[in-house]
Parts: structure tokens; sequence; C-alpha cells
């Protein structure tokens, strides 16, 4: 008896789950101010998440980088809060609800330095971030030596929160199914009230507009 064919929807599931691995990498300049503007790059995390940014600062004198890390509920929520990072800083933060999760950079023009208006324009740092989300913040090397995991081992370990995560994303978006749907019933409800309301007022103005205009000519002695 010839051995059954491998299902040939494994390999796709590997494939799609490795596309979702919440990364996002940029470089850029910052510049520097007496008062800077925030710079912030946002990324979608879900409750309970683990969220490491890795911030690569490049060399700049007179100049001091501070950095936010701050979710998007309306008080602006502070995770963590770092001043003067130099070099390669690694922090890493657990979300506490689902939203946003922003990554807030300052370049500040240090100390009481004279510089001169030309100058001062040409000061700037490159920034050179990554920010990992989810399964794939999580250090599955070091999980491996310590619990002695095999190669495979490691990858079913890593497709696992994948996973985790893909149920945590359906279980998410049903609910804010059901939000909107409640939502749409509840509008709509008030909308028909709302018709409704109006119907009846214009029956009602109707109404009471013929028994005023009928006692109006009988005054006049238009009509009987």
């Amino acid at each position: 008896m010839a051995p059954s064919p491998r299902p040939a929807t494994f390999p796709l599931l590997i494939l799609f789950l490795s596309f979702l691995q919440s990364v996002s990498a940029i470089k850029f300049n910052l510049p520097a101010f007496r008062y800077p503007p925030q710079k912030c790059i946002w990324n979608t995390a879900h409750a309970n998440s683990l969220v490491i940014v890795t911030a690569n600062v490049g060399a700049g004198l007179h100049q001091r980088v501070d950095i936010d890390i701050v979710d998007s509920g309306p008080n602006r929520n502070v995770y963590l809060s770092k001043k003067g990072i130099k070099g390669e800083s690694r922090l890493a933060i657990t979300t506490h609800s689902e939203g946003e999760v922003g990554v807030c950079l300052r370049n500040y023009i240090d100390g009481d330095t004279a510089i001169g208006y030309d100058e001062q324009s040409k000061l700037s740092r490159v920034i050179d971030l990554d920010i990992d989300i989810g399964a794939d913040a999580v250090d599955y090397n070091a999980i491996a030596n310590q619990e002695s995991l095999s190669g495979l081992e490691t990858e079913m370990r890593k497709l696992e929160g994948l996973v985790k995560e893909v149920v945590d994303e359906m279980n998410y978006l049903s609910k804010r199914e059901e939000r909107f749907t409640s939502t749409n019933f509840s509008t709509n409800q008030r909308v028909q009230n709302f018709a409704w309301f109006t119907i009846i007022s214009l029956a009602g103005l109707g109404v009471w507009q013929i028994f005023h205009l009928r006692a109006f000519f009988k005054r006049k002695y238009l009509i009987d």
C-alpha cells in the first residue's frame, strides 16, 4: 500500500503564517531643535502583547535623543520613557489593551552651547529603529538553549506562537464586528424613531392648520 501523500495545505499554512510576523523596521534622519517636535512611529498591537523596540542612534555632537513608548488612548499612557539614548538601546514592554503603540523620539540640542542658525539647521542624527511585536519579539534561540529544544521543536514553537496570534486576531475581528453590528442596529433604530416622530409631527401640524384655518374662515364669515 502506497503511503498517503502529504497534505498540500500544510506548506501553504506555514508560508501564510510566515507573513504574519509583526515586524517594523525604519531608518531616518531626526533633526535637532531646542524645542523639538515628536516623531512617532505607530504599530497595531493586541492586549498583553510583547513589544521589543531596538533603537540604534547614530553619532551627533551637541544632541540628545529621548524616547517614549506610548499607547493610542486619549490620555497617551506612557509605557516607558528614556532620556539620552546612545548607540543601540533595546526596550521591552507588554501592552495593556488593544490599540496602537507609538515609539516617539525627540532630538534636542543639548546644553547651552551657542550654535549658529546655519550650523543648527545641519544638526541631525540617524535613527535605525526595529519594532518587533508578538511572536516575533520572542527570543526562540534563548528558549531553545534553555529547554534544549531541537531545530524542529524550535520551529514548531514559533508556529505555535504565530497560530496563537492568528487566533487572537480572529477573536479581535469577531468582537469588532459584533460591536459594529450593535452600533449599526442602534443607529438604524434611532433613525426609524426619528422618522416616525417626523411623520407624526407633520401629521399633527397639518391637522392643527386645518382646524386653525377653518376657525379663521368662520370668523370672517367665509364659510358656515
